[in-house]
């Protein structure tokens, strides 16, 4: 499926849920959010029928996110509908990793090929002072049932954010003795990223660079989004950078979102797009022209450091999906 500037769209985020177990500064506020109602979330029906559509458009690949994917109950059945739909390439999820050690068994049966797992320090203090919570122990448990899971794809990612160089160099050390993927993710200003200092690129890999050796370019590590990965001397794993802003990527976007509540974004910086919600009360072709008329009309780049943005998206990224 290729949107209006000739780009292949073959990948899509879907929220299943606005709900979290922990509090991120960069994505919550401390007392949370007005939840969406049970009644204004997709049910995993609407999904899958949606997905099918989706398949039969080109779009393959499938991420889940919340909120916190794995507070929605059920999850691992969603993960082997998807699979079962005939044409599906991928099934990943991104969590917070606080329940993975439990829920892993039921994913991997149902068919997950990848998790990633959010973690942006390896303290517990800092943890709980960035998340709200004082659940790091859980997380490395889930990470660590997850690198001990044969067959399952394992990356770690971590917002940088400014004057965390030394969590970068502890969390860049797992790629060294363990074959996952740390990539580092560049802040956007989204939502309360936006009153955040972020830390670009460069810092971070002069600190890594510093700290072990100098990075050189490799592509071992696949996946579906727009991620450069670098290997280290005698590290088993890679690292990656994610720079939407000082490595804009949009000529080579490939991917849309799908809120909890059914509203199909095209561009993380832009509200628009299409509500779907609606229309699934009516055939498949409805659905079906919608999606490609938003795809058609998905905007060329993020404009993140302009002052005047029409559209510019005002929710947070709990409400849109991570």
């Amino acid at each position: 499926m290729r949107d209006g500037f000739g780009r292949e769209i073959d990948y899509i985020r879907i929220s299943v849920t606005d709900r979290c177990d922990l509090r991120c500064v960069y994505c919550m506020p401390d007392d949370g959010v007005e939840w969406t109602p049970h009644s204004g979330i997709l049910r995993y029906e609407d999904i899958l029928r949606l997905c099918g559509i989706f398949v039969d458009l080109g779009i393959t690949k499938f991420k889940l996110t919340g909120g916190e994917p794995l507070v929605r109950k059920g999850i691992d059945s969603l993960v082997a509908g998807l699979r079962a739909i005939p044409g599906t390439e991928s099934v990943t999820l991104t969590t917070n990793g606080v329940t993975l050690a439990e829920k892993l068994p039921a994913l991997m049966a149902a068919g997950l090929e990848g998790v990633n797992i959010s973690l942006d320090t390896l303290d517990r203090e800092r943890f709980a002072a960035i998340t709200r919570r004082d659940r790091l122990p859980q997380v490395l448990e889930g990470l660590d049932a997850a690198l001990k899971t044969p067959g399952l794809g394992v990356k770690v990612n971590c917002v940088a954010m400014e004057g965390r160089e030394d969590d970068w160099v502890a969390l860049a050390a797992l790629a060294r003795s363990e074959p996952l993927a740390v990539r580092f993710i560049e802040l956007m200003p989204i939502g309360l990223g936006g009153g955040l200092k972020p830390c670009g690129e460069a810092a971070v890999r002069a600190a890594l660079e510093a700290a072990y050796g100098p990075m050189t370019g490799n592509d071992d590590v696949k996946g579906n989004g727009p991620c450069r990965y670098f290997a280290l001397p005698g590290f088993r794993g890679r690292i990656g950078f994610i720079s939407a802003m000082s490595h804009k990527f949009c000529a080579q976007c490939n991917r849309v979102r799908l809120t909890a509540a059914g509203y199909l974004k095209t561009c993380l910086q832009y509200d628009t797009g299409v509500d779907l919600a609606p229309l699934l009360s009516g055939p498949d072709e409805a659905l079906r022209q919608a999606i490609t008329d938003a795809v058609a009309r998905k905007p060329a780049e993020h404009c993140f450091t302009a002052e005047d943005v029409q559209h510019r998206e005002r929710r947070i990224m709990s409400q849109i999906g991570g």
